[in-house]
């Protein structure tokens, strides 16, 4: 069945911009109404047009400077309208300004949550390959945790911060740096009294996705639980516990990175 009021971002344009007619506009805050997301990007880009044009308004009222209005004087009638058509672009362009990144494409459901399902097969890759290690699982251990945590927020671009995991029994071993797809990762490795080990990994999110539902693969023995929230997307992964042991880890994990 189709939508009752198919809206484009043209639409969405013009509703930013006040430029719809009562019946359009109409459809279109029908179709807000029912996407609490989509309205909260367009109130987001409301906010940008209205703070843009906030600090060019002053100079969108001034007059034409006055050496322009002398040398159009000297000029013919064609070079004054296109002085004046040069002024009037300005202000175009500033309103532009306001509304750009309504035109970026931004990517599809689709195509975030197989960004994010790649995620999860890296953590758990990275999980299988250094939570066997003995002597080297980690590059930075936890008694040097503060370089740790500076060290990896630095490289990952975004504020890095480690979940204190005593309520599931399990302390910090330490973490490392990885490649990711689009960049560096973080990886911080936890450990049971008798040796049971989970990995979360962490890497920068460009999309800046607000889904935060987690959600459950398991790659060979690696059972991994993943979600994003804002600009991180996060893999709890461990071939040592099983799903509800590990659902229980990414839900402490989730309520300390949301504080």
């Amino acid at each position: 069945m189709s939508e009752p009021f198919p809206v484009s971002e043209a639409d969405l344009q013009s509703y930013v911009d006040g430029r719809l007619e009562a019946g359009r506009r109409a459809a279109v805050e029908a179709w807000l109404l029912a996407r609490p997301e989509e309205a909260e990007r367009v109130a987001a880009y409301r906010r940008l047009s209205a703070e843009v044009r906030a600090a060019y308004q002053a100079m969108l009222d001034e007059p034409m400077p006055e050496r322009l209005t002398r040398l159009a004087g000297r000029r013919s009638s064609v070079w004054r309208v296109a002085l004046a058509a040069a002024w009037v672009a300005l202000g175009v362009a500033i309103g532009a300004l306001a509304t750009l990144e309504l035109h970026a494409p931004r990517p599809s459901p689709a195509s975030l949550a197989a960004d994010s399902a790649i995620m999860a097969r890296r953590a758990a890759i990275a999980h299988a390959t250094y939570s066997p290690e003995v002597r080297h699982p980690v590059e930075v251990a936890a008694a040097d945790e503060s370089h740790l945590v500076a060290w990896l927020s630095k490289r990952l671009g975004v504020p890095v911060r480690v979940p204190k995991l005593a309520d599931a029994g399990m302390t910090l071993v330490g973490g490392r740096l990885l490649p990711g797809e689009s960049g560096p990762v973080a990886q911080f490795m936890y450990q049971t009294p008798n040796g049971r080990r989970l990995t979360l990994y962490v890497r920068q999110e460009n999309a800046h996705n607000t889904e935060t539902a987690f959600r459950y693969v398991r790659e060979h023995n690696v059972g991994v639980f993943y979600w994003i929230d804002r600009n991180c997307g996060y893999a709890i992964a461990s071939s040592d516990l099983n799903r509800d042991e590990l659902l229980k880890v990414a839900d402490l994990v989730y309520k300390q990175l949301d504080q």
